[in-house]
């Protein structure tokens, strides 16, 4: 259904020409594109408390924000107002679809597929992300300036929005439906609607140095980790009892460098952080519950596809001992399954011709069983 063209380009020459380095139009990277959800669709979505939205206008020159859920639309006008709604991924199967041409880049760098409806003038305004965007142009046209990284001033323009001090233009285009824009971290860009128009942004998250710290403490606080004291068995006197000696210093840092240069426990933490979901999943739990004798049937008879916006994950040195992540949790299977796991992690949906090797496997039937009732894989 998405057919990425990335012009004369192959996605590793993309790779080391363009990403985290520059933006780039791609003209026509989805030919023949149509929208895979309406703005009616985005605005249903919107109503409900469990998605992110928000609303974003401009009027009398100030800047206005406000977050779902949004019953309606009628206050805002014609012009000049964006409503954006984040991970429509995890709720709306078609529109996922757009993320499949963009898994050369791995699974645990993507952030979500955030999709926007904007009237005419509708915009954010001008600002700066911290992460990789590709920005597909749906129905309608926007016109977008992206200007170069460097240091310009951020301010407040609600307490909700967070703009960038006026820039210079390196891409000032306009975008028609399937023309897509990259946007690498720290580059302003502002987008606005020439006429109502749809836009799809594919999203891949960077953490931050605080970002990842604080989960690795929860991390440590939740398993019961990195309960060892500082020792000092052969602590000297010391004639200034107010310093912090360089010898102590270098104690303390190393006491520190002893939890990152756990391989099994940055394995494990790497594992739980990065297929933690950010957002709500759309889980349906079936009814009745599958039995193991069902999934191999039911999957002979239609794929098995992974719920929208759920993160698994598999470690290259974890693996070959059968170890994996899902949503955040660490699962076993027997080491002679590796290669099955790697499936499940790998695919967004499986067909019986994927798994025969272990359709009579009963580790891995059972495990299968227990991912669909649990809602995270569906048929």
């Amino acid at each position: 259904m998405f057919d990425l063209n990335l012009g004369d380009l192959t996605p590793e020459q993309f790779l080391s020409t363009y990403w985290q380095k520059k933006p780039h139009v791609f003209r026509a990277g989805f030919k023949n594109f149509e929208d895979p959800i309406s703005p009616d669709e985005l605005a249903g979505l919107a109503i409900d408390e469990t998605v992110e939205s928000r609303l974003v206008w401009h009027k009398d020159g100030d800047w206005n924000a406000a977050f779902g859920p949004f019953q309606s639309y009628d206050h805002l006008g014609e012009k000049n107002w964006s409503l954006i709604v984040q991970a429509v991924d995890n709720w709306a199967p078609d529109a996922a679809k757009m993320i499949e041409p963009f898994r050369f880049i791995p699974n645990w760098r993507l952030d979500d597929l955030m999709v926007s409806f904007a009237s005419e003038g509708g915009s954010v305004g001008p600002h700066i992300d911290h992460y990789d965007v590709f920005i597909c142009q749906g129905s309608g046209k926007r016109h977008w300036c992206v200007g170069d990284r460097g240091n310009l001033k951020e301010y407040a323009a609600h307490e909700a929005l967070l703009h960038v001090e006026p820039f210079d233009a390196i891409i000032d285009t306009i975008l028609e439906p399937g023309d897509i824009l990259y946007i690498p971290p720290g580059f302003p860009h502002e987008g606005i609607g020439l006429e109502p128009s749809m836009s799809f942004s594919v999203g891949f998250r960077t953490n931050s140095a605080t970002d990842m710290m604080s989960g690795l403490a929860d991390f440590l606080i939740d398993n019961e980790l990195g309960k060892q004291l500082i020792e000092d068995p052969d602590r000297e006197i010391s004639v200034t009892p107010g310093i912090i000696n360089n010898s102590d210093k270098s104690r303390i840092k190393q006491h520190l460098q002893n939890i990152l240069d756990d391989d099994s426990t940055m394995t494990h933490f790497a594992g739980c952080y990065f297929t933690t979901a950010k957002h709500e999943l759309d889980i349906e739990i079936p009814e009745p519950l599958f039995e193991n004798e069902d999934t191999i049937s039911a999957i002979a008879e239609q794929p098995l596809k992974k719920l929208g916006g759920l993160r698994c994950s598999y470690l290259e040195k974890s693996i070959e001992e059968g170890i994996f992540y899902i949503n955040g949790e660490q699962y076993a299977l027997p080491a002679s399954l590796s290669a099955a796991i790697k499936v499940l992690c790998n695919q967004q949906q499986i067909e019986l011709s994927d798994i025969t090797e272990w359709a009579e496997n009963d580790d891995f039937i059972k495990f299968l069983t227990r991912m669909i009732n649990e809602g995270y894989w569906y048929f």
